[in-house]
């Protein structure tokens, strides 16, 4: 954008200045500035594992693809790590340094980025360096194989502990930035301090004090490194704070209802990267994903990288929860089963992924990808949910979405969450580029659909 001509300022001043009259009133105006929309959360290989991933030249050409489909960013759970201490590491060390140190450096070679997992909260109990006086009494996540405490943000040993840490994923492995998975349990200041905590804030049910201090150190020591924060606080749930904690949010793990997710994320501001679980959610198909995202400036996660085998639930010797009562213990053995039954596929590739898996999964994130990303370039004004404009002809119907994105085009998004078809006339001219279609000024947008229009210049 530094280097544009005259002409190319000229035409975005013009579109902003076009939608600045037409919209009075939306959820909200943003300018989009350091926006990486096409994200992948890549599985590495199975981790407690009998050996550790190796890179080969599936990940290679894997990788090749996401670049040329336009995906920037590359998100690597907790395979990456030693948390069991099963090879001679731990959760803030490799289970294959080597391992990781190419896979970092095919990434790098790509143009691509990559977060590693992490937390500031969760962390093994039996582990030996595990303190009971970091969390609070009952304060634990126990699930599949692993028991993780919530350890407290007001902990100073704690804190003392994870940071050097935490930020060794980049000083020492070379990450590009991390996935904050935050392991904090809002529910937890009701049991009583541990003889370690610094009780320094008031915690309040509008504003999480003590994890918003803690997130905000780490964010800026991780862009201090030029890198990149993305957190998972809760289900749709996001820092109750105005203190800057992360560049990506990371919502959607245990939720269903993807249109009760949908009105809950909205108001978050940017960036939120849904990362749909289902593993439980059942969409009535692939494009679904982005009709509850594109008019709110999110774009989906895609769950990708090499199939999950489901031997991680499978590995001798480790104690596991009761696949009975435990949902992760029965999902991940439930792809490895299918797994087993079906080589060939469709595969799964990540704990929030269907079982069987989604075969069109790929093809749908690429083409959804290639028309939302001319949308949001860096200068992008977005205008999201508006509800008094001179965009129309008529009043919208019930259940239609308008969103528009201005720069050097005019994107205008309508989202149908309604049950039928409906038709929208527009007082400008567009061009469907979601859709075949011809440049006009009504349009159908069939029942839970998208249409992305570009508007049209005469001549």
């Amino acid at each position: 954008m530094i280097h544009w001509s005259a002409e190319a300022h000229r035409r975005r001043l013009q579109n902003i200045g076009l939608a600045e009259r037409s919209v009075r009133r939306a959820l909200r105006r943003h300018l989009i500035r350091d926006y990486l929309p096409g994200q992948v959360t890549y599985n590495l290989g199975e981790y407690p594992c009998a050996r550790p991933y190796e890179p080969s030249e599936a990940d290679e050409r894997l990788l090749d693809e996401y670049r040329d489909a336009g995906v920037e960013l590359i998100q690597v759970h907790e395979e990456w790590n030693d948390a069991q201490r099963l090879f001679g590491g731990d959760k803030f060390s490799p289970v294959n340094p080597s391992g990781l140190r190419r896979f970092l450096e095919m990434a790098h070679s790509r143009g691509l980025k990559v977060l590693l997992y992490a937390s500031t909260g969760f962390f093994e109990m039996r582990d030996p360096d595990f303190r009971p006086e970091w969390a609070r009494a009952g304060n634990v996540l126990a699930e599949a194989w692993y028991q993780y405490a919530r350890c407290s943000p007001v902990s100073p040993s704690w804190r003392a502990y994870l940071l050097p840490r935490l930020l060794s994923l980049m000083d020492e492995w070379g990450a590009d930035g991390i996935y904050n998975d935050c392991g904090y349990n809002r529910a937890a200041w009701n049991q009583p301090p541990t003889s370690d905590e610094v009780l320094a804030f008031e915690e309040r049910p509008d504003h999480d004090a003590a994890i918003a201090d803690l997130l905000a150190l780490v964010y800026a020591e991780v862009k201090r490194r030029g890198g990149i924060l993305k957190v998972h606080f809760s289900g749709t749930g996001a820092p109750r704070t105005e203190l800057r904690t992360y560049d990506y949010l990371w919502v959607g793990e245990g939720v269903q209802d993807l249109d009760a997710q949908r009105e809950v994320v909205k108001h978050h501001g940017p960036y939120v990267i849904p990362g749909f679980d289902l593993s439980r959610a059942q969409p009535a198909g692939e494009d679904e994903l982005y009709l509850h995202t594109i008019p709110y400036l999110q774009f989906p996660l895609l769950i990708g990288g090499q199939p999950v085998t489901g031997e991680r639930m499978m590995q001798p010797g480790l104690e596991y929860q009761d696949e009975a009562t435990d949902f992760w213990t029965r999902h991940m053995r439930a792809i490895y089963r299918y797994a087993q039954e079906h080589p060939e596929g469709p595969h799964s590739y990540g704990w929030w992924d269907s079982v069987p898996g989604r075969p069109d999964a790929k093809e749908r994130f690429f083409h959804w990808l290639r028309l939302y990303g001319p949308m949001v370039t860096e200068g992008t004004w977005a205008y999201l949910e508006i509800t008094e404009s001179d965009l129309f002809r008529a009043k919208l119907p019930e259940g239609v979405v308008a969103s528009l994105f201005a720069n050097e085009e005019l994107w205008l998004v309508l989202a149908n969450y309604g049950r039928s078809a409906v038709e929208v006339p527009t007082r400008d001219t567009y061009t469907p580029v979601s859709l075949p279609g011809h440049p006009g000024t009504l349009f159908q947008v069939p029942a839970r659909s998208l249409l992305i229009l570009r508007r049209h210049e005469a001549g």
